[in-house]
């Protein structure tokens, strides 16, 4: 074995405090918007049958998969994505649970793929899913907490649009077009990658699913129109009015929640997996310059593949790396969190039980409190706590200990004030009691990194 430096595996990440402050800030924020929602949040094991995932998405999917033989000669899988566990989850449990089920989570999933920006070989994500419900207004609901899940971090209208279109339009579009039931899947998967190729890469491969050259040329005139336009030039078609006036029912719901800044029907959007049974949507950067941050729609039928259970459902998933990318853009990546409130500064070593046990009075109450753990200067100290963050030292010197107080500098102002030291052991919450004004004759110090001039303080000589 080399003895050289052992790297971290490509397509992978290592979250350093700083990576990983932003990555709780985004969980928080999910979090927050699916409770809001009325969501429970659930996990699954993140090593699954291989199984589970070909019955979904076919053979095809192990080559984007790690996959590996256990020591029990079963063919399992790091999960890929959180949809089939989350249906065999629902499966083992769906007649004792009140519908509709609202669940999200927030899984880590695995791909085999080529890591380049906005995708990487492992990514968190966040999975929200109404099951049992087929009224437009789940559609509605589900669309609305994926945009409240990104205006939690600050992201607005003039950041994000959600693009939405229906199957069930875009089939009985294939279908007045003379497309036949059998061939959707594969024109779905093509018409997925207009964007990509444009619209003449999408009629060669039109062409060579045996899609007429007119009836492509009508197609891809169609799914330009607004949604009103395209039911309007198909007026008689039933199939099309039914499933125009399903999808105006959920741009309605959405704009009376107040969402009709962020939505637009794009007919070309249909998402190229088979199992979406009705409305799909995606969530993209006003400014087209990552890749899609959020995507999902309806599966109605996908339940009863996987575990039996005949039970609508819709939902989405929204990946944390692409998002990651569109806050820094916007410069929506917070600060650093203060990580210490309180730093404890012994004049001499002999103050050091005490401190020891105003630390732990202290932390009992919550906050966070750091001292040296070597004897150093005051002015070390000092300089540790502002380099930690702190929002305040509390000094002991040795005439301090023998009154029975403790000096209290604000790190911002300067401001110093004496307080009785029970106050600071013993109180379980509100403010510390002063020491009487009489007693404090120091002005504050206008340099929050200077030591107070206790007693028995001074400069840092070493």
């Amino acid at each position: 074995m080399s003895s050289g430096e052992i790297r971290g595996l490509t397509g992978f990440r290592d979250f350093f405090p700083e990576e990983l402050a932003l990555r709780r800030h985004l969980f928080s924020a999910w979090r927050r918007v699916g409770a809001r929602y009325g969501f429970t949040e659930y996990d699954g094991p993140p090593l699954e049958a291989l199984e589970l995932y070909t019955r979904k998405s076919g053979e095809e999917i192990v080559a984007q998969l790690y996959e590996f033989e256990d020591k029990g000669g079963r063919a399992v899988a790091l999960r890929p994505e959180m949809t089939p566990t989350f249906a065999r989850m629902i499966a083992a449990r769906a007649g004792g649970l009140a519908k509709p089920v609202r669940w999200f989570s927030i899984p880590q999933l695995f791909r085999y793929e080529r890591p380049q920006r906005g995708r990487l070989r492992e990514h968190f994500q966040l999975n929200m899913d109404i099951v049992g419900e087929t009224n437009p207004l789940a559609d509605a609901e589900i669309i609305s907490a994926g945009i409240d899940a990104l205006r939690e971090l600050g992201l607005g209208a003039a950041d994000i649009v959600v693009r939405i279109s229906d199957r069930r339009l875009i089939g009985a579009l294939l279908d007045a077009n003379g497309i036949s039931a059998g061939d959707h899947i594969s024109v779905f998967a093509t018409l997925d990658r207009l964007e990509k190729e444009g619209e003449d890469g999408v009629r060669a491969r039109l062409a060579e699913s045996g899609v007429e050259s007119e009836a492509a040329t009508r197609l891809l005139a169609a799914i330009r129109l607004p949604l009103e336009e395209l039911a309007a030039a198909h007026e008689g078609d039933e199939a099309i009015a039914e499933a125009a006036c399903r999808l105006s029912t959920v741009f309605a719901h959405l704009g009376a929640a107040g969402f009709t800044d962020f939505v637009r029907f794009d007919a070309g959007l249909v998402r190229g997996l088979a199992y979406y049974t009705g409305t799909v949507f995606e969530i993209w950067d006003r400014r087209d310059e990552l890749r899609a941050i959020c995507g999902g729609g309806r599966y109605d039928d996908l339940l009863k593949a996987l575990g039996g259970v005949d039970l609508p459902a819709l939902g989405f998933g929204m990946g944390d790396v692409v998002l990651t990318e569109l806050l820094r853009d916007r410069e929506l990546v917070p600060a650093a969190a203060r990580r210490v409130d309180d730093y404890i500064v012994c004049v001499s070593d002999a103050e050091r039980p005490l401190a020891l046990g105003i630390a732990r009075a202290l932390r009992d109450r919550g906050r966070r409190v750091l001292y040296d753990l070597r004897p150093r200067g005051v002015g070390r100290q000092f300089k540790a706590a502002h380099q930690a963050g702190a929002g305040r030292t509390v000094v002991i010197g040795p005439r301090e200990a023998e009154r029975g107080v403790a000096i209290l500098r604000d790190m911002a102002s300067g401001e110093e004030r004496e307080v009785v030291l029970e106050t600071l052991t013993r109180q379980p919450s509100g403010e510390e009691r002063e020491v009487a004004p009489e007693t404090l004759t120091r002005p504050p110090s206008a340099a929050p990194t200077r030591p107070p001039s206790t007693a028995a303080g001074g400069a840092d000589a070493r």
